[in-house]
Protein backbone atom coordinates (compact mmCIF):
# COMPACT_ATOMS: atom_id res chain seq x y z
CA UNK A 1 0.00 0.00 0.00
CA UNK A 2 1.35 3.22 -0.71
CA UNK A 3 0.10 6.97 0.38
CA UNK A 4 -0.25 9.64 -1.85
CA UNK A 5 -0.66 13.21 -0.21
CA UNK A 6 -2.77 15.89 -2.33
CA UNK A 7 -1.32 18.97 -3.10
CA UNK A 8 -1.83 22.40 -4.97
CA UNK A 9 0.47 23.59 -8.06
CA UNK A 10 1.50 26.82 -7.84
CA UNK A 11 3.73 27.21 -10.82
CA UNK A 12 5.42 25.12 -13.34
CA UNK A 13 9.56 24.35 -13.53
CA UNK A 14 11.73 24.75 -16.74
CA UNK A 15 13.70 21.44 -16.63
CA UNK A 16 16.98 21.03 -19.05
CA UNK A 17 16.56 17.67 -19.41
CA UNK A 18 12.62 18.48 -20.70
CA UNK A 19 11.42 16.52 -17.85
CA UNK A 20 8.07 18.73 -16.30
CA UNK A 21 8.33 19.47 -12.68
CA UNK A 22 6.45 22.07 -10.12
CA UNK A 23 5.83 23.63 -7.39
CA UNK A 24 3.65 21.70 -4.91
CA UNK A 25 1.97 23.61 -1.74
CA UNK A 26 1.62 20.96 0.32
CA UNK A 27 -0.42 22.93 3.54
CA UNK A 28 2.20 25.69 2.64
CA UNK A 29 5.32 23.84 2.36
CA UNK A 30 6.55 23.83 -1.04
CA UNK A 31 8.21 20.95 -2.42
CA UNK A 32 9.46 20.00 -6.38
CA UNK A 33 6.80 17.54 -7.99
CA UNK A 34 7.60 15.71 -11.14
CA UNK A 35 4.64 16.07 -13.55
CA UNK A 36 5.24 14.21 -16.12
CA UNK A 37 2.18 11.38 -15.41
CA UNK A 38 -0.17 14.45 -15.31
CA UNK A 39 0.18 16.22 -18.47
CA UNK A 40 -3.09 18.08 -18.81
CA UNK A 41 -2.69 20.19 -14.91
CA UNK A 42 -2.90 23.81 -14.46
CA UNK A 43 -1.50 25.59 -11.99
CA UNK A 44 -4.42 26.21 -9.11
CA UNK A 45 -4.99 22.44 -10.02
CA UNK A 46 -4.78 20.04 -7.11
CA UNK A 47 -2.24 16.86 -7.69
CA UNK A 48 -1.96 12.86 -5.78
CA UNK A 49 1.52 13.00 -4.90
CA UNK A 50 3.75 9.82 -3.98
CA UNK A 51 7.40 10.14 -3.85
CA UNK A 52 7.61 13.02 -5.58
CA UNK A 53 5.56 11.81 -8.75
CA UNK A 54 2.31 13.55 -9.36
CA UNK A 55 0.14 10.33 -10.02
CA UNK A 56 -3.20 11.94 -10.95
CA UNK A 57 -5.20 14.97 -10.56
CA UNK A 58 -7.84 16.11 -8.25
CA UNK A 59 -10.78 18.31 -7.61
CA UNK A 60 -10.30 20.75 -4.86
CA UNK A 61 -13.36 19.54 -2.71
CA UNK A 62 -11.69 15.96 -2.58
CA UNK A 63 -8.07 17.25 -2.20
CA UNK A 64 -9.70 19.75 0.59
CA UNK A 65 -11.20 16.60 2.39
CA UNK A 66 -8.48 14.07 2.21
CA UNK A 67 -6.15 16.95 3.82
CA UNK A 68 -8.76 17.04 6.40
CA UNK A 69 -8.24 13.80 7.40
CA UNK A 70 -5.53 13.82 7.28
CA UNK A 71 -4.76 16.73 10.04
CA UNK A 72 -7.19 14.49 11.68
CA UNK A 73 -4.85 11.82 11.77
CA UNK A 74 -2.26 13.82 12.75
CA UNK A 75 -3.98 14.74 15.76
CA UNK A 76 -5.04 12.04 17.33
CA UNK A 77 -1.21 11.28 16.81
CA UNK A 78 -0.11 13.71 18.73
CA UNK A 79 -2.45 12.88 21.23
CA UNK A 80 -1.63 9.49 21.70
CA UNK A 81 2.07 10.53 22.06
CA UNK A 82 1.28 13.00 24.63
CA UNK A 83 -0.02 9.30 26.82
CA UNK A 84 3.38 7.58 26.58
Amino acid sequence: MCLGIPGKLEKFEEMSNGQQMGKVSFGGVMRSVCLDFVPEVEVGQYVLVHVGFALSCLDAAEAEKTMAILKEIEAVGEVLEGTQ
